[in-house]
């Protein structure tokens, strides 16, 4: 880690770091808004085209409503209509109209009619923020959204997500997910700020503290990603497609990264509502960090965060992901908030120097997705330029409190 002289202004609170990130948010949410296709929102390719006949998808539909829906909080134009058309997306054609539920692309013309916790976490993530955002028809998802997400994915007994089933709600998939889980915390958070629940709260306290005080406490505070229907671990889950977009192989820095900021989230929530806080929270939080940093931030011949390691923490997908990068930064953010630790103010400024160095595609817009060791643009995981939300919260995050949910605190700003 390079040092850097302490000065008397963080970047948290430097003035013109927070209009940098204003801009940049801008940038990112102008690109992203030819997305826009007749049944929702399709992915960009890495100049932001897209062909005419691109198909809609769910995940990237309901990523677009959140996002979308966090401009028009803070008053950029042009939002509330792609709020509106992502929501009338998400209650129609990419909707099961018999079973409930949704679908990963309109009425599953992919051949995939699995439902997925995933996917269902961020409908509901796009409904509380809409909901917010105050547009017609975002009560009505967020109340069909929670209730399949009570009703099906909540597991009561394991007090954590279930991961897939059928399209009629069968054949639970005896499979556990971190990741699934991880946004399952994040959209828990929300919903107990947007629906004044603390259960939801108290859901999320029980996920982390199995997935990370339980599990990846014992694997050097890297979360075990992948699990069987009794929560043991998995380790050769994907040895053979270790680059898997949602599942790869081994352990994924980026998330350790993720789960150490939502942990910070959670406790400042909890804190807020009177409720405890234990905690290995804030040191959950440290430890993940610093593991991530550790064993991922400049590992191999080249700068950056590698996609995975292996079970001796050694680097196996060594491509650079975009989303990494936004994790990681927003979660030195969060760190650096709730510590005021200088460590955390030198990592911070570390990461958007990488960001603005080599993620940033100045010639064709928005972020690019994915770099080679090399820190030249690949595309063998994620090709194009689809993810508004991650890049789009890097820029959000730093300027806002731990608590409450994002859509709320961009609301309280106005």
């Amino acid at each position: 880690m390079t040092d850097l002289t302490r000065t008397n202004e963080s970047w948290l609170t430097s003035a013109p770091h927070q209009q940098w990130l204003r801009d940049q948010g801008q940038a990112l949410v102008d690109f992203a808004k030819a997305a826009r296709v007749p049944s929702g929102f399709a992915q960009l390719d890495r100049f932001g085209r897209r062909p005419d006949d691109a198909p809609a998808d769910t995940i990237t539909t309901a990523r677009m409503v959140h996002s979308f829906s966090l401009a028009h909080i803070q008053g950029l134009p042009g939002c509330a209509p792609l709020i509106d058309h992502g929501l009338a997306a998400l209650a129609g054609p990419l909707r099961d109209a018999v079973n409930g539920g949704w679908f990963a692309s309109p009425n599953a013309q992919d051949g995939n009619s699995r439902k997925a916790a995933y996917l269902h976490a961020f409908v509901a993530l796009a409904a509380s923020s809409a909901a917010v955002a105050g547009r017609g028809g975002s009560a009505e998802l967020l109340g069909d959204a929670v209730q399949i997400l009570e009703n099906n994915f909540w597991s009561p007994q394991e007090g954590a997500l279930l991961e897939s089933f059928a399209s009629d709600w069968s054949d639970c998939e005896a499979y556990r997910g971190a990741n699934s889980n991880m946004h399952g915390t994040e959209v828990f958070l929300a919903l107990a700020d947007v629906l004044d629940e603390d259960l939801w709260l108290d859901r999320a306290l029980s996920i982390a503290e199995r997935v990370i005080h339980q599990h990846a406490a014992q694997s050097d505070y890297l979360p075990v990603e992948h699990f069987d229907a009794l929560w043991q671990p998995l380790p050769d889950y994907n040895h053979d497609n270790p680059a898997d977009g949602f599942r790869p192989f081994g352990k994924t820095p980026g998330h350790a990264f993720e789960w150490a900021r939502l942990l910070l989230h959670l406790e400042a929530a909890r804190k807020q509502r009177g409720l405890s806080a234990p905690r290995w929270l804030l040191e959950d939080a440290r430890q993940l960090f610093s593991s991530a940093c550790k064993h991922g931030w400049n590992v191999d011949s080249g700068s950056g965060i590698v996609y995975t390691l292996d079970w001796n923490n050694q680097p196996v997908v060594r491509e650079r992901l975009h989303w990494t990068l936004a994790e990681a930064s927003a979660a030195a953010a969060a760190l650096l908030q709730r510590t005021d630790e200088h460590e955390y103010e030198v990592w911070y400024q570390q990461f958007w120097d990488y960001i603005d160095l080599h993620l940033i595609d100045r010639l064709n817009g928005s972020w690019h997705h994915e770099l080679g060791i090399d820190n030249q643009p690949s595309e063998n995981i994620w090709p194009g330029k689809p993810d508004l939300y991650h890049a789009y919260q890097a820029t959000l995050l730093p300027r806002l409190p731990l608590a409450i949910s994002l859509a709320s605190a961009l609301k309280l700003r106005r």
